[in-house]
């Protein structure tokens, strides 16, 4: 498939005799998806600027050290690379599950100071925030005419997600969650969006919506790209219980949190009754979550690390694991400490930046679409 390049696409139209995506093309598959990614990591490396990416998160808690090695981290190197990206703070989609949003403005600052310590660069980066950019939330009312509720309905990870509400009822936003995401991917004709495996139906929607969008307003020259996944290159990263990371679970480390509490953290992890360290994903996955950790701070092989310590036991992966997180996000939390107190530009003044950026391309976007609808009245 040949991916449109939408380095200016927000500034007008794709061009004439852009090629149309090809609709058979699916992400669905995991292998294929991983086929994918390869190819996509070859053309970013020769033409990062015909790619823009969308990602992001709900801002329901601080960033852990789980988002720092699954996501942000490949954001920097994208960024770093020459891809636009885009980074939403998705505060509307915090309510899909709950009652009250929180201190949303405190949350979504402490994340801002994560990003800029990580390394996004807002010169470089656009950071806007969901509520901010009225135009994006309004393409969700034609999205939602271009599927159905038994599509929605069926949706694998809306019904993981609802799951794990312990037996709420499922909120219409929830439901439409995924609508609701490719408004967010297509309002600025994101063709990149980092996932995870399991955010592959999600995606799958959104090259649905675009998809149906082109064929039945825009057959000549298709105006939306249908985007493609980049699966995350990291090993989803283990909390203190040997489970996902997960703020609603209590078992993360906070990327700002202090050294005595990262020493602390991985004194809690668990391992295993065995002496001998050897790094075996399947069979010991609390002992290779370490050693992954390791790995990912040190730049050496998790097989490598686990013949260096050998039968000298979990206490000394348990040293060597807090010695190399402590080193490594030394200068990401220096950063953030400078940047929290008042060293640097107001997050906030940053944030507002970005969605005076968002909202100008939303809403040619949007007026793009009323065009093609037949909904302009002047």
């Amino acid at each position: 498939m040949t991916l449109t390049t939408a380095a200016h696409v927000a500034a007008t139209p794709p061009a004439q005799g852009t090629r149309p995506p090809e609709a058979g093309s699916a992400v669905g598959t995991l292998d294929a998806a991983r086929a994918r990614s390869l190819e996509v990591e070859a053309r970013i490396a020769a033409n990062p600027a015909d790619f823009r990416v969308l990602t992001g998160e709900r801002p329901t808690g601080a960033l852990h050290i789980g988002h720092y090695f699954g996501t942000i981290a490949n954001r920097v190197r994208l960024q770093q690379a020459g891809v636009e990206v885009f980074l939403i703070l998705a505060d509307y989609q915090v309510i899909t599950d709950r009652d009250e949003a929180g201190d949303l403005r405190g949350t979504v600052r402490e994340i801002l100071l994560d990003y800029l310590a990580a390394g996004i660069d807002p010169d470089r980066t656009t950071v806007f925030a969901h509520s901010a950019v009225p135009a994006l939330n309004q393409l969700l009312l034609p999205f939602l005419s271009l599927v159905s509720v038994a599509e929605l309905d069926r949706n694998p990870t809306v019904k993981a997600e609802t799951a794990a509400t312990g037996g709420r009822a499922m909120s219409g936003l929830m439901l439409t969650y995924p609508v609701h995401q490719a408004a967010d991917i297509l309002f600025c004709h994101g063709n990149l969006v980092p996932v995870g495996q399991d955010q592959l139906p999600h995606l799958e929607m959104t090259r649905t919506v675009a998809r149906r969008f082109n064929q039945r307003y825009a057959a000549a020259n298709p105006y939306f790209p249908e985007p493609d996944a980049l699966l995350a290159p990291s090993p989803t990263i283990l909390g203190t219980d040997g489970t996902k990371m997960s703020k609603s679970r209590g078992n993360t480390l906070p990327l700002g949190a202090s050294e005595d509490e990262t020493a602390r953290w991985v004194k809690r992890a668990k391992t295993d009754a065995e002496r001998v360290i050897t790094y075996e994903p399947d069979a010991r996955p609390e002992v290779a979550n370490l050693l992954t950790i390791a790995s990912l701070c040190t730049g050496r092989t998790p097989e490598q690390i686990a013949d260096e310590i050998g039968s000298a036991g979990a206490g000394r992966l348990k040293a060597l694991v807090t010695e190399a997180l402590v080193e490594h996000l030394r200068p990401i939390r220096a950063r953030r400490a400078a940047l929290a107190a008042g060293d640097g530009p107001d997050v906030l003044d940053i944030l507002a930046r970005g969605n005076a950026r968002a909202n100008e391309i939303a809403d040619r976007t949007l007026e793009d679409v009323r065009g093609l609808m037949g909904m302009v009245y002047r």
